[in-house]
Formats: structure tokens, sequence, C-alpha cells
């Protein structure tokens, strides 16, 4: 996806970081543009950040969180005043982010009065969001997969092929139809041809039923 993205309006190259240890590139974070929509229809500037990666021999040290908090700096030295993400509050509230719903920010997709527990946001600089209320709306780039399928394919064909799994330390997915988080591969559906399905668990859907 990054490939692609690097060459969308809404990429900030200047807040496209990697981190290294012993000339090795361990961690991945960039920045990117996002909006708001407020209640009487206009939008408001903001911002977003992601993916943010750590090599998985790095993970529990510390790393990821040196790596955000500098990139976080860097944000706010440009003048970006408000951020929104997708991620695990557990980690993040660490480097300063909230429930984006205590700042009256709402998840698209999302009833407004749902509190959304992935849903962060953090106001970088204070008062630049004051007590506005809207929707966010996440950058149409984040779909160029979806609107560049050929690239990204032949992107894609130029490494193994990948697996999906679910592992320790992802947000968890919910089975479509009784809402049972999933956060092992184990805890999920198979398919007919015995490959696992993320929609469901496995006692919602059985062998592609």
């Amino acid at each position: 996806m990054l490939n692609q993205y690097r060459n969308n309006p809404d990429f900030i190259p200047e807040l496209d970081f990697v981190m290294e240890e012993d000339g090795r590139i361990i961690g991945h974070v960039m920045f990117s543009k996002a909006e708001i929509i407020l209640a009487d229809g206009s939008f408001f500037p903001s911002w977003t950040f992601g993916p943010i990666s750590i090599h998985p021999d790095y993970k529990r040290k510390g790393y990821g969180l040196k790596l955000l908090q500098y990139a976080l700096g860097k944000a706010r030295e440009m003048g970006i005043g408000l951020l929104q993400m997708e991620g695990n509050i557990d980690f993040y509230k660490h480097a300063g982010f909230d429930l984006a719903s205590r700042l009256r920010i709402h998840y698209h997709g999302e009833p407004a009065t749902s509190e959304v527990p992935y849903f962060l946001a953090q106001e970088l600089i204070p008062g630049y969001w004051g007590e506005r209320e809207g929707t966010y709306c996440p950058p149409a780039g984040y779909f160029v997969a979806d609107a560049l399928p050929e690239a990204f394919e032949a992107y894609e064909a130029g490494f193994p092929v990948k697996e999906k799994h679910l592992v320790p330390g992802q947000l968890p997915q919910f089975c479509q139809s009784c809402g049972k988080p999933l956060t092992r591969d184990e805890d999920c559906a198979l398919e007919a041809d015995g490959s696992f399905c993320f929609d469901y668990c496995k006692y919602c859907y059985q062998n592609g039923k």
C-alpha cells in the first residue's frame, strides 16, 4: 500500500520516518492529511498516522513508543494540531492519546453516540480543536489498493505469498454474527477448503456454512 500511497497528495513526506538499530531498519511510521466534517457540513483540517510498525525482534522493548514520540514532536513543530487514528489505547495512551469521543470526534460509519474503543485522538496544539464536534473522514489514499488494483497487485507479486493471521497485540476483530472477539486464529471459523475465515467465529460458521 505504501508504495502507491506515497504518490497520493494526502501523504506528508516530511513525516515519513524509519527507525534503525545497528544499521537495520526496525520500525516505520508515516503521517497523512485527513478531515473532520463539522455539524454545519464544513470541513476542518486534521491529520492521522499509520501504519506504525516495529520488527518482531524489537517489540515490547520501548522502540515503538520512542519512534512515536519523536514523530509526534516533529508533527507539532510543523503546526499539526490534531491527530486521530485507529489503535490500541493500552499502547497509545502512553503517548498522550485518548478516546476520540471524549473530544467529541466521531468515527465514520458509527453512530455519534458510540464510544469506539479503538478510535483515538490527541490535540497536539492546545486549543486547536476547541469545543467543536464532528465526524472523522479517513484519507481517500488509504484505499489505494482498491483505486489502483493493477499497480498494487504488480508490486505485491514481487514478494513471497503472505498468509493472514491474528497475532497477540493487534486489535481484535469481531464475529459479524455474535460479536465475539477474534484474537487468535483458533477463534476463527474455517472455510470449506480449511482456510481461516476472519469474519466469523468457529461457533457461528463452520466449513463454509
